[in-house]
């Protein structure tokens, strides 16, 4: 999912690193504020979890690649303002360290995965704790939660690349979407099975209560 250097024409390059600049200093904004200090060393952990995670890539058609995101997982645990700044630096050290994205896309990149994933995360993990028993449970709840993050990131990138004239509509949408709801499936099963890890050694970060009471 992460775009290359060459694939975004300027307006959408600028454009999308204008967007995620300011929605990431919104974020360090709220998150002292709202992030306890017994949770602060947990944000170095997350992000070496998803680091980790984000580094194994699979091939897709329309010149991206796809990966397990994260941004899910570190919502759930603490909060939408925190795993947007964790993924931002894991999605900058890969950039420069890494070459896995381009500098000219970081903005793109960033906005996709480190910026609207979790905000979505946030959204859709509140609002399943809002309906029924069924939808409502905890696993379910981070599951769906999950799919949804990569289907939406993988949404993002493809119009992206469609406006730039990059790809054509009809090539772009089901390599991009086709791939990652299939990615989305492991997303969930690894988000679930982390969570219930860290709820035994750590009941605090997902207390067992519905998924209404996320960090905000």
């Amino acid at each position: 999912m992460h775009i290359p250097d060459g694939f975004l024409d300027l307006p959408v390059a600028v454009t999308t690193g204008a967007v995620a600049a300011t929605a990431i200093g919104y974020a360090c904004s709220r998150l002292g504020k709202t992030l306890p200090p017994e949770k602060v060393p947990l944000l170095g952990v997350a992000g070496a979890f998803v680091f980790a995670g984000q580094m194994v890539n699979f091939p897709v058609l329309g010149g991206t690649s796809g990966h397990l995101l994260g941004a899910a997982l570190i919502t759930i645990l603490l909060g939408p303002w925190a795993a947007m700044l964790v993924m931002t630096a894991v999605l900058t050290v890969q950039c420069f360290v890494f070459q896995d994205g381009g500098l000219s896309a970081l903005g793109a990149n960033v906005l996709n995965m480190g910026v609207i994933a979790p905000l979505v995360a946030h959204a859709v993990y509140r609002g399943l704790g809002k309906v029924g028993p069924a939808l409502g449970s905890r696993p379910v709840a981070a599951a769906v939660t999950a799919w949804t993050t990569v289907a939406v990131a993988a949404a993002l990138c493809s119009l992206e690349l469609i406006l730039s004239g990059t790809a054509a509509p009809a090539v772009v949408l089901p390599a991009m979407l086709g791939v990652h709801s299939l990615i989305g499936l492991g997303e969930a099963a690894l988000t679930v099975g982390a969570l219930a890890v860290v709820a035994a050694a750590r009941p605090d970060l997902w207390p067992a209560q519905r998924p209404v009471g996320v960090t905000e």
